[in-house]
């Protein structure tokens, strides 16, 4: 199993200590996470993309190309690129410079996004949601499987016989699919013969299981091989030396996040019990000691089957030293852990 990061750079102040970090500092803090993953052998960063004052990022491919440049082994992904509201032309074009740059470690992981504010900016209708992503997406597809093009585009531009430059080093970019928990996403990868990414923010690992279940059905159905599946799963991650200490330094920023967020989108507030509940034994956060991390990542493995694991855990005003020291102990003693029990017995490497 391959074992990552995914950072959406989250801007924020702290609610207890009234900290906070302009979005200068908070880049240069996301390339020393990024350079510190590469240094520890983890195997992928994920950079994600927002449109919002409370992230850094609305350009995931500026950040990976530096990105490109600082390191040299660990794989560099967006997590995920808003593929709806881009130009696929575009999105092919700068991942494969960051595939020259980095000498074949770019990835694309396109998805329609947890938030709309990109669609009003670039002139998009969201009546439009699904049927922009799934032409697009079969565009990306198109552009990534040959140099020159033909198009007919219907919410997209005409390509009649085109070159697209450059090609990345690699033969082809991986592309891989998000969902967060839509089937008619999950059958659309698994159709393409995209590797997947399933988001797991909340209630209990469980219940997503039939989204995994459904994607091997439908890869398998679709004539695609065994030998070449791929799942990941993203969670909500946090670890130091012991699980009260990761309990109480994870909560206020997280609980801050969530609250926020849910009065947007009409929930209540985190409360303490249910950030307890979530970081149970069955619950979706992976918050803890490395070894209760590795046990939840065991329990999920049993669950998914997964190929990948990304754990997002920089998230709202998280001091820059605790996401630091959890990306440490993360890549020194977590993933020697589970590349130790899983590698030998995965029937999916």
């Amino acid at each position: 199993m391959e074992i990552g990061i995914c950072s959406f750079a989250d801007l924020g102040t702290h609610p207890i200590s009234g900290a906070s970090v302009s979005a200068q500092q908070r880049l240069e803090n996301l390339l020393e996470e990024i350079v510190l993953a590469d240094e520890l052998g983890l195997d992928v960063f994920a950079v994600g993309e927002h449109h919002r004052a409370d992230y850094a990022v609305s350009s995931p491919t500026t950040l990976l190309a530096a990105a490109a440049v600082k390191t040299s082994r660990i794989k560099l992904s967006s997590g995920v690129t808003v593929l709806s509201s881009e130009d696929p032309v575009r999105v092919f074009q700068q991942f494969a410079t960051i595939d020259l740059l980095s000498k074949g470690r770019a990835e694309i992981l396109a998805g329609r996004g947890s938030f709309i504010e990109s669609f009003p900016l670039f002139g998009y209708n969201l009546k439009d949601y699904d049927a922009l992503y799934a032409e697009k997406l079969e565009m990306l597809v198109k552009l990534n499987g040959s140099e020159k093009i033909t198009w007919e585009g219907k919410l997209t531009q005409t390509i009649p016989n085109r070159g697209v430059y450059p090609r990345p080093f690699q033969e082809k970019l991986p592309i891989w699919v998000a969902v967060g928990g839509t089937p008619e996403s999950v059958v659309r990868a698994a159709e393409f013969g995209l590797p997947m990414t399933l988001a797991i923010i909340g209630g209990q690992p469980a219940q997503f299981r039939p989204y995994a279940n459904l994607y091997r059905e439908r890869y398998l159905q679709a004539g695609h091989s065994a030998a070449d599946f791929q799942l990941a799963i993203n969670s909500h991650t946090y670890i130091a030396e012991n699980s009260q200490q990761a309990l109480d330094e994870f909560y206020p920023p997280y609980a801050d996040v969530m609250t926020r967020i849910g009065k947007e989108r009409g929930w209540p507030g985190l409360s303490r019990e249910q950030y307890l509940a979530g970081a149970g034994p069955s619950g979706a956060l992976l918050i803890g000691s490395p070894q209760q991390v590795v046990d939840k990542i065991l329990y999920e493995h049993e669950l998914f089957g997964h190929t990948r694991f990304l754990a997002q855990m920089s998230i709202g005003a998280l001091p820059h030293k605790l996401a630091m020291k959890s990306i440490e102990l993360l890549g020194t003693k977590v993933l020697p852990q589970l590349k130790k029990q899983l590698q030998p017995s995965s029937s999916t490497q």
